[in-house]
């Protein structure tokens, strides 16, 4: 059986279609998955011999509504498929899968619960929603292809990825080597960058450590002067491949991050991940896969009702203040570091 599944962006958002592929792989023997996505998240599938990639080209030869029917095109010759599987189901998602639906290909498409996000962030309900990894589910039972996505590590590195970082990185010098990614995309995701100096600090008074900095190729310049203000710190971002940060992740004793895409990266490298969340809430269904709870750390909405007041973090806070992130002070994340017995 020939599947062809489309999950364009973003990075976290494909990184987590990994548990659910590599389950259907596992599980039913046979299948064939061609994985449409960007070329950056190649390395999330580098262990997945049943998927095969194909990397749109959106600048140039897949530009546009010509380049949507190209990319069908282009698929028609790469393979005969049984089934599109749309995970992403924006624009060109839908066109590519309309041209495969029009040739008698049946497609299935993701329900996002839109509404459901909709009443959370209006305050009208409270109720936990579907986890993202478990919408990709039902799509693929959708189709025929029932399956219980992947609790353990999805990301395997390559033995010659695990020899490279193995001599460039000393990790046995420290008591704790401790993940941090510090940034995200949206200001309502992310917490004061004083808060996180201050809890380096209070960490290393306590504990030999070394702290392996993440972020985005557009967070650099941010990174290396976060990195200033804390001892102990080594940036990773910039200098190693996808591939080899994964490796990095999962040599980590934890990770410390927003609710972002090295949380969701991290989580899924097999490493303990504590997230620290504002505006958005582990409720809409994108809390790191397979992490405790209580990993999730935030103002409770029973003492912040205003909250979570997006889905994505886009917005400005309404009250003006980022009680959210202001009132999870330094000290309340260290103390639940050591009730978690991290440190």
């Amino acid at each position: 059986m020939n599947i062809l599944v489309l999950r364009l962006s973003a990075m976290g958002d494909v990184a987590l279609t990994v548990p659910v592929i590599k389950g259907v792989v596992g599980q039913h023997p046979g299948v064939k998955i061609t994985m449409v996505t960007r070329q950056a998240f190649a390395p999330f599938f580098n262990t997945l011999p049943e998927v095969r990639l194909f990397h749109p080209e959106f600048g140039s030869r897949h530009k546009g509504l010509s380049g949507m029917r190209r990319i069908y095109r282009d698929l028609k010759e790469i393979g005969n498929f049984d089934a599109v599987i749309d995970l992403h189901n924006v624009i060109r998602t839908k066109v590519v899968s309309w041209l495969f639906n029009r040739s008698g290909v049946p497609v299935y498409k993701i329900d996002k619960g839109r509404a459901g996000k909709r009443v959370l962030i209006a305050g009208k309900s409270k109720k936990k929603l579907k986890h993202t990894v478990e919408r990709y589910r039902d799509v693929f039972c959708d189709a025929g292809l029932p399956v219980t996505p992947a609790t353990e590590s999805c990301f395997m590195p390559r033995d010659n990825t695990l020899i490279k970082i193995s001599g460039l990185f000393l990790f046995g010098e420290y008591e704790l080597n401790i993940g941090v990614a510090p940034y995200a995309k949206h200001p309502l995701k992310m917490w004061p960058e004083e808060y996180m100096v201050e809890l380096l600090k209070m960490i290393s008074k306590k504990h030999s450590s070394k702290f392996w900095l993440f972020g985005g190729f557009d967070e650099i310049k941010k990174l290396r002067s976060f990195s200033e203000k804390s001892p102990g710190t080594s940036l990773v971002t910039g200098k190693l491949s996808l591939e080899e940060e994964l490796a990095i992740m999962g040599k980590l004793d934890f990770m410390l991050a927003m609710d972002s895409s090295n949380m969701h990266m991290a989580s899924l490298a097999g490493t303990k991940v504590v997230s620290i969340w504002g505006g958005t809430d582990p409720l809409a269904g994108f809390s790191a896969w397979q992490q405790p709870d209580e990993y999730s750390l935030r103002i409770p909405i029973e003492e912040l009702e205003c909250r979570p007041c997006t889905i994505y973090g886009k917005g400005k806070c309404k009250r003006g203040d980022m009680a959210c992130m202001v009132r999870l002070t330094p000290d309340k994340v260290y103390n639940k570091l050591v009730d978690f017995e991290l440190i």
